[in-house]
């Protein structure tokens, strides 16, 4: 693995970029037609990707697939596949900069769960930074007000489904290598994202087939460029620079979408975001004690 922190960096700001950029076509195509066949065809294409990566792998095919935890590789594919469903709903429904703010809590859920899934320990610096990142989503909220809306519930289960992805994805890789990860996340969800979409097919317009050849290619454009910035940089280096996606985000909300960044959200993202940031601190600070 190289040490090239500038360029890791570098290749994950555009990363966050691409994705910003995905989730506004997802957007746009998700008010426009169904969801299911939205995630299926951009699955199709994903599942596709991930064949041609693996066959470049030594062993090819046989040696990608082939895992120590098949039934937790599997387990992972439907909870993201389920998750990338529930995320564009969510975008489709309330919105690019309310879901992504309440979605930003996902680190803080991944820490939490980190202790009693991994066996991790989680001191109680990083709790408290946990319980400050949840006061920051209860502002984003403001449960029992006449302003929550029920439709919060979308992006914060997004949230908790990628947050249990990320601690399969940190379980399996004790055993796996990513390539075999990578194919199993490609393949299993081209399986579920197609029996949740057939059965929605509907005609798109010339522009919006165009559109979804977008949507598809910058799909496995970010993941790819995901996966060359930790090839070249440290994961802990690399992961402040990923809330960089709210930020993109925002700015096509407010100029594309024409949507509006009420104060509370403002307010309880910078907390949310500024509690993941002091966890990810603690935990560099703990990955170099070892």
């Amino acid at each position: 693995m190289q040490n090239n922190a500038r360029l890791g960096i570098t290749l994950m700001i555009v990363t966050t970029v691409v994705f910003a950029v995905q989730d506004g076509i997802s957007r746009h195509l998700g008010s426009t037609y169904n969801v299911q066949m939205i995630v299926m065809l951009r699955y199709w294409f994903f599942a596709l990707f991930v064949l041609s990566v693996a066959q470049r792998v030594s062993g090819g095919l046989p040696q990608a697939a082939k895992t120590a935890h098949l039934g937790l590789q599997i387990l992972r594919g439907i909870i993201l596949a389920v998750e990338i469903w529930v995320a564009v709903l969510a975008f489709t429904l309330l919105g690019l900069i309310e879901s992504h703010a309440i979605f930003a809590c996902y680190p803080l859920l991944i820490a939490a769960l980190s202790g009693p899934v991994l066996g991790e320990k989680v001191g109680w610096r990083r709790w408290s930074a946990i319980a400050v990142g949840f006061i920051g989503l209860f502002i984003i909220l403001r449960p029992g007000t006449g302003i929550f809306s029920t439709l919060a519930v979308l992006p914060l289960l997004s949230a908790i489904l990628f947050a249990i992805y990320g601690i399969l994805n940190r379980y399996v890789a004790r055993k796996d290598r990513a390539e075999t990860s990578f194919f199993w996340t490609g393949v299993v969800g081209a399986i579920v994202s197609t029996g949740m979409g057939i059965w929605y097919w509907e005609p798109m317009t010339g522009p919006d087939w165009i559109w979804m050849g977008v949507l598809c290619i910058s799909g496995a454009l970010g993941h790819w460029l995901l996966i060359k910035s930790y090839e070249v940089a440290e994961a802990s280096v690399l992961q402040p620079f990923a809330y960089l996606q709210l930020v993109f985000v925002t700015f096509i909300g407010l100029t594309v979408f024409g949507e509006e960044l009420k104060l509370n959200v403002a307010l309880g993202t910078l907390v949310v975001i500024g509690a993941g940031l002091f966890t990810l601190w603690r935990e560099k600070l703990k990955a170099r004690t070892l």
